[in-house]
């Protein structure tokens, strides 16, 4: 059996939630009359409960818009539609210093003591319209900046691939092949920078592709070095973007080959020496436990303290790099509903696990 509480104690705890509340309250008849207002609004809307209370609602409207609210209510009052959203609409509020206060407000209708009432929650989303411009200003200037990229990548990048097929007509070297092929993948590319700059989307349509395909022709596009990759075998195909999958895997391969191809791990590996650095290798194998993909290296892999912050963009431990690569990664795999982890390899290195 529910406790009988007095009225005059419900009535207190609700006065003091409203008089306490983040948000501002105003409550007015059906005449438009301001009953009620709670502490928040003065920071608001700069009015002081008392100077609210008692005077028309159209005193916190700016002027534009004092008709459409006085018809609104009128309509609701005599009809009961609802022309607005009462469940959050953006109206500007008029300060008592006579500028414009962006507000979210939500309202519910109640009766008391026979009458109708009218109660609105008043947010003020300055704060919010600031943030919202400024990622509009934002995104501006990332189209005007993708745009610019892409003309001035486009010129040479037509250029070069002009004269390399002109070369493949001419000289039978193979090597020209893997030029064209890097020339075609940077063309590649720069669409797929034009279409997140414009649309959004990290990845586009998916389809079945072959993993070891996309393994080696990704290695083919990176400057590996005296790197090797081996591929275990059955490595079967997977559901993706395969330009978005061919990135993953690139930013993959570099940061293996730039952070592995360190100091040699054994006197052993003393033959493998070029420049005073050791040739990585760089395996790729299916996963066990879930469907997926692990890559892994021999380099001197990640410290176990480093592990949860190497994809964090901007991230890198290399006074060159751009902590980029990694965070890319994370960006691909998330959106292909991929998890991607890192732990240390069965060589001591560092590995990847790319799972669905």
């Amino acid at each position: 059996m529910e406790p009988d509480i007095p009225h005059d104690v419900v009535d207190d705890f609700y006065r003091t939630l409203a008089e306490n509340a983040a948000e501002g309250m105003l409550t007015i008849d059906e005449d438009s009359e301001i009953v009620y207002a709670n502490a928040a609004i003065e920071d608001i809307l700069g009015y002081t409960p008392a100077e609210l209370i008692g005077s028309p609602k159209m005193k916190i409207i700016p002027e534009r818009l004092q008709p459409v609210h006085a018809s609104a209510l009128r309509a609701f009052v005599e009809t009961g539609d609802r022309n607005i959203d009462w469940d959050g609409m953006e109206l500007p509020a008029l300060h008592k210093d006579g500028h414009e206060v962006p507000t979210l407000i939500s309202l519910r209708e109640h009766e008391h003591g026979g009458e109708q009432y009218f109660t609105g929650i008043i947010r003020d989303v300055t704060a919010r319209r600031r943030r919202e411009e400024q990622l509009r200003d934002q995104k501006e200037r990332l189209d005007e900046f993708a745009d610019i990229l892409a003309h001035d990548i486009r010129n040479p990048l037509t250029v070069a691939q002009g004269y390399t097929k002109l070369a493949q007509e001419e000289h039978d070297v193979v090597e020209l092949d893997s030029v064209a092929e890097s020339l075609r993948r940077i063309d590649v590319l720069v669409d797929d920078i034009l279409a997140l700059s414009k649309d959004g989307h990290l990845i586009g349509e998916t389809e079945l592709v072959d993993v070891e395909r996309c393994v080696r022709a990704a290695w083919q596009n990176v400057d590996t070095g005296q790197a090797t990759l081996e591929c275990d075998p059955g490595l079967g195909e997977v559901d993706a973007d395969e330009s978005r999958f061919m990135q993953l895997l690139e930013n993959l391969f570099r940061n293996a080959v730039e952070h592995g191809s360190t100091e040699p791990r054994s006197p052993d590996r003393e033959d493998a020496l070029e420049c005073g650095d050791h040739a990585v290798t760089v395996r790729v194998g299916r996963t066990v436990d879930r469907p997926g993909l692990w890559i892994a290296d021999d380099g001197p892999g990640i410290p176990e303290g480093l592990q949860a912050n190497v994809f964090e963009r901007g991230y890198t431990t290399a006074e060159d790099g751009t902590g980029y690569g990694l965070s890319i990664v994370s960006q691909i795999a998330d959106a292909h509903g991929w998890a991607v982890s890192v732990t240390e390899s069965d060589r001591g290195g560092a590995r990847f696990d790319i799972t669905r």
